[in-house]
Parts: structure tokens; sequence; C-alpha cells
């Protein structure tokens, strides 16, 4: 059973114990609903499409970390000009683990 989820304007398939990384998230709260389910594969093997969403799914969710990404090197340079910039930025994450789908 799979389901695919909207979180943050990014789309992933997510499973049941599935640990996933996610944009950082602004929630205090041990769980997360999910409610932005786009499609639910259930264990008969049926596909249920949402229009844009699958009325009463739901995928429930814990929070385990926040985290930053590994950093990302920026680098720009025109040669001949002596024009040199070298910026990074480390990318705020939060993990999930998939409790349910339902």
């Amino acid at each position: 059973m799979y389901a695919v989820v909207e979180i943050g304007g990014h789309q992933y398939k997510v499973s049941e114990n599935d640990k996933i990384f996610v944009n950082r998230l602004n929630s205090d709260e041990e769980t997360v609903s999910l409610d932005k389910v786009l499609l639910v594969k259930g264990e008969d093997g049926k596909v249920t499409l949402g229009k844009p969403v699958v009325e009463g799914a739901r995928v429930e969710a814990r929070i385990i970390d926040h985290l930053k990404s590994d950093k990302v090197i920026v680098f720009k340079k025109k040669r001949r000009k002596g024009y040199r910039v070298k910026r990074g930025h480390r990318q705020l994450l939060t993990q999930l683990q998939i409790e349910s789908i339902s």
C-alpha cells in the first residue's frame, strides 16, 4: 500500500514505516496529518486517483527531527575579468516517519 502526497509544493511517494526528508515544517507538534493525498494504491491493488485530492484520504506522520542538509556550494566566475564569487547554503529539512495511510 502506498500513497502520493503533496508536502510544501513537492510530491512524495510514501508507504507505511518510510522515512522521508521534506522542507522544514513549522510545526511544534509530534505528529502531522497530511491531507493533500493525490493517489492511493490499496492492498488489493485498487488505485484511487484524486481530482485533485482523494476525498477522505489521510496520511499520518511523526516528526523525527529538524536538521540541515549537506552544504551546497555555488561558485560563479567570469573568465579573464577577475570576477569570482563563492557562496553556499544548507537547506533546512524535517525528517518524517510515515505511521499510517487511511
